[in-house]
């Protein structure tokens, strides 16, 4: 085999080092060389490429994806030979650095989404009871956006009765760096929950004070990245959790899902006028199980009718501004078998009558434009 000049073998480094500026790192979705993740690139004679890459930390739940990544690259260069990919970990001083890249150099982590300047869409999925399908409502329609090329993330809040990640077939850890916290990635959704750090199936017995906390630190602490709309999955009714979003990101919007069931409409028209309180925008109602499509084409009501409408109507007149009934969205077996298994129906069944109703929702709320509730107003939800 021929020796290469020099100035060939030089020409080769570049085009490795061109070729690893396109590796998105899986965790924070940016350049590994933006990140200062390289740490050397060796041409030799023969053409032959050894890469050294730094992880951010000794554990790095990526790191074979990464490699993998990084090979893949640079074997893809034209004139290269053997390829060789080595690892290293950051220093501290090297974590400090890319901490400050990522985040800026605060003292104390502020919560981007609550910045008069963000561009974040916030909504704030909730309910008056549980079994309405919140959580699968909030998952699809989050599945459903990042398919579209938007960057989504979905807020577990529901601490006691946390299921995304399942929902959303995920059960990766988040990794930190710092005091920073790097969300899992499930199809193409940053998703975090305090189910990523319990052990199990443990229960969460918290009172208010630390469900506040937790949704303090998910919302600051948690590297989310530039998103065009983050998703929170509210825990039922109008407690704890549902004053803490109010406070810490007053500009998110609620988004009411119910049953056509006027009993569990008059329940979720609650969760809804809580607004009245705290001045937040209600997006719009979503109605669940609307109906059973039987084999001869005609729609079986199972949980009665009127149910999303109702709430819609009352919350339009109750706030003074128009709540649109979003969609209905239909009753289908195969909507609760896709959430056990980990993929959204919009993802495994896209022709599916439920797929198309939730995507259209989704279409919706992705195309809204931020206007005055994007305007902290400055108040204390709890204020007597």
């Amino acid at each position: 085999m021929m020796s290469r000049t020099p100035d060939s073998a030089e020409g080769l480094s570049s085009a490795v080092r061109a070729a690893l500026a396109k590796v998105i790192d899986p965790e924070l979705r940016r350049p590994i060389t933006e990140l200062g993740m390289v740490k050397s690139v060796d041409v030799d004679a023969s053409g032959n490429v050894n890469v050294e890459i730094y992880l951010t930390i000794a554990g790095c739940p990526k790191k074979s994806e990464i490699t993998e990544r990084v090979a893949n690259a640079v074997a893809d260069v034209p004139g290269t030979g053997a390829v060789q990919v080595g690892l290293d970990v950051m220093s501290d001083e090297q974590r400090t650095e890319l901490r400050k890249k990522l985040r800026g150099d605060a003292r104390e982590p502020v919560i981007p989404f609550a910045q008069p300047g963000s561009l974040t869409r916030v909504y704030a999925v909730a309910s008056g009871k549980g079994g309405v399908g919140k959580s699968t409502v909030t998952v699809n329609l989050a599945a459903a956006m990042a398919a579209r090329g938007l960057s989504v993330g979905v807020l577990d809040a529901d601490i006691h009765g946390h299921s995304i990640p399942r929902m959303m077939g995920t059960t990766d850890r988040p990794t930190q760096v710092e005091s920073m916290i790097l969300p899992p990635i499930a199809h193409d959704v940053k998703v975090i929950s305090i189910a990523q750090f319990t052990q199990g199936n443990t229960p969460v017995i918290w009172r208010g004070p630390m469900l506040h906390r937790a949704l303090q630190q998910f919302l600051a602490d948690v590297y989310w990245g530039d998103l065009d709309v983050l998703l929170l999955d509210l825990p039922p009714g109008t407690g704890d959790v549902a004053i803490s979003v109010a406070q810490l990101i007053p500009n998110a919007e609620i988004l009411v899902v119910t049953t056509p069931q006027l009993a569990a409409a008059e329940v979720a028209e609650r969760a809804g006028s809580i607004t009245l309180q705290t001045r937040q925008r209600v997006v719009g109602v979503v109605e669940n199980m609307s109906w059973l499509a039987l084999p001869d084409g005609s729609k079986l009501p199972v949980f009665g009718e009127g149910g999303g409408r109702q709430v819609a109507e009352r919350l339009s007149r109750a706030i003074g501004a128009e709540v649109p009934l979003l969609g209905q969205v239909p009753l289908d077996p195969a909507l609760v078998a896709a959430g056990d298994a980990g993929t959204p129906i919009v993802l495994s069944a896209p022709d599916s009558p439920v797929s198309k109703e939730l995507v259209g929702i989704a279409d919706g709320l992705s195309s809204r434009r931020r206007g005055l509730a994007g305007m902290p107003l400055g108040l204390d939800p709890t204020r007597r």
